[in-house]
């Protein structure tokens, strides 16, 4: 298995490249501002093809480069239905002062082929099965894509802005909420094995065993699970 990543333009937003080996096809997660010069010298280094851009949700800073890099590549673009509005309008999952700061004549627009994400659904691609998990609360159309373990790595959790590292998502924009998403990290990240590794929207990788014993955020988040969260 093949991850390579690497933080792209000023939010530092988290950039994933997956592939089963160098030489292969491989999918693209959240490429955002600026993410294209950087993307392409990892797809020449590793000689990958990519077949598809996910989405993790609709915030400007995870999507800002999809509809260039889908073009350039004539890939779809997958992303959960309560955030699709977002890929032509970015601005409606941000505030109004944020949106005066960054939207001074820049315009967004769908790729070509966008394709929407349903909870559970399995997608297979560039050889490999990602299994994506509805989790709302810090948009309404978040989502997390999880890889099963092989005999080179354990269990992998693309988490987008859910968890982090110590953190969890902010739920203060539009679209948040703030007990929804410790549903969401209570029926979609507590149940997962100890050794998943958590590759996050933002900073370093951790791993659930580590978070579930110092994340205070998945602390408060244990009583949404209910008494078959299975940990």
């Amino acid at each position: 298995m093949l991850i390579a990543g690497f933080p792209a333009g000023s939010f530092q937003t988290n950039c994933y490249v997956v592939a089963p080996a160098a030489g292969e096809e491989c999918v693209i997660v959240d490429p955002g501002q600026n993410a294209v010069g950087d993307l392409d010298d990892v797809l020449r280094e590793h000689r990958l093809k990519p077949v598809a851009v996910l989405v993790t949700h609709g915030h400007i800073d995870h999507m800002w480069s999809v509809a260039p890099v889908c073009g350039a590549r004539d890939v779809p673009a997958w992303i959960h239905p309560e955030d699709r509005d977002l890929l032509s309008d970015p601005g409606k999952g941000l505030s109004l002062a944020t949106r005066q700061q960054l939207f001074g004549g820049l315009a967004f627009s769908e790729p070509d082929d966008v394709r929407e994400l349903a909870d559970g659904e399995v997608l297979r691609l560039a050889g490999m099965e990602l299994t994506v998990d509805h989790t709302p609360g810090h948009t309404r159309g978040s989502v997390t894509f999880r890889l099963p373990s092989t005999e080179e790595i354990p269990d992998v959790l693309f988490s987008g802005d859910l968890l982090f590292a110590g953190s969890i998502g902010r739920t203060d924009l539009p679209g948040g909420d703030y007990p929804t998403i410790l549903r969401s990290l209570a029926t979609k990240c507590l149940p997962l094995p100890e050794d998943t590794v958590v590759l996050p929207g933002h900073g370093p990788q951790t791993t659930i065993g580590h978070e579930r014993a110092t994340n205070p955020y998945l602390a408060e988040a244990a009583p949404y699970a209910g008494p078959t969260r299975g940990i």
